[in-house]
């Protein structure tokens, strides 16, 4: 059973930073492409990042491009996001998510069917 746990999210002040993790307890996880996505009140869920099983590819959403760093332990299961310069339009709920076992990195949420259950990041001006 694919289970994922997000932690790391909180208050922060514009322009400060958070660290995001994502455990996972699939023994494969290093067969699968891992992601971020994030919804705020009232939108829809976005893509924020994603990262090959082999972490040799990471792709990210415009607004999010060179603030944001995905990267991933292999080794712990986890993921991490790296989220710098935030802004107020981040706050959101962040949720991690997995494609199945050799599955390349994409950008809909249709393409991950194991997610966690979220974790809350709030930005304030």
């Amino acid at each position: 059973q694919v289970q994922l746990v997000e932690s790391g999210g909180g208050l922060v002040q514009a322009g400060g930073s958070l660290r995001l993790s994502c455990a996972t307890s699939v023994s494969a996880s290093s067969s699968r492409a891992m992601a971020w996505f994030r919804q705020a009140p009232g939108k829809e869920r976005e893509f924020v990042a994603a990262i090959s099983r082999n972490t040799i590819t990471t792709i990210y959403a415009d607004s999010v491009k060179g603030r944001f760093a995905i990267s991933r332990d292999n080794a712990k299961s986890t993921m991490y996001l790296q989220l710098n310069s935030l802004k107020p339009e981040d706050a959101a709920i962040y949720y991690c998510a997995v494609t199945p076992v050799y599955a390349t990195v994409g950008r809909t949420a249709s393409e991950y069917p194991y997610w966690g259950q979220g974790t809350q990041v709030t930005v304030s001006s």
